[in-house]
């Protein structure tokens, strides 16, 4: 069984966990399922907003997709999850993404 299959299998028995939602959203991107990948990573943020690194990978998504917009949203709403969390690291970095955007 390969490895989006294990995934999808696992998500079967537990669908909230957002690791392997993660997990298999990255998967859809490295075989270039950007769709799919969007959807698992609209999942985890609709489910989990807590879960701050997703805001990055989607956001970097949307890029790549065109929707500048929507990315630059992704990315304010990460800002705010992460400084309420506490988490300086990824707020700083989602800051950047997001500058490097409205700069671009």
């Amino acid at each position: 069984m390969d490895r989006l299959s294990r995934l999808k299998e696992f998500l079967a028995t537990n669908p909230h966990d957002a690791f392997s939602r993660h997990a298999l959203a990255l998967e859809y991107i490295k075989l270039g399922q950007e769709e799919q990948a969007r959807v698992e990573f609209e999942a985890i943020l609709r489910d989990n907003p807590d879960q701050v690194g997703t805001y990055y990978h989607l956001g970097k998504l949307l890029e790549r997709a065109g929707e500048k917009t929507s990315a630059l949203l992704i990315y304010q709403q990460g800002i705010l999850q992460a400084k309420a969390a506490g988490d300086t690291h990824s707020a700083r970095e989602l800051l950047a993404a997001a500058e490097w955007l409205v700069d671009d």
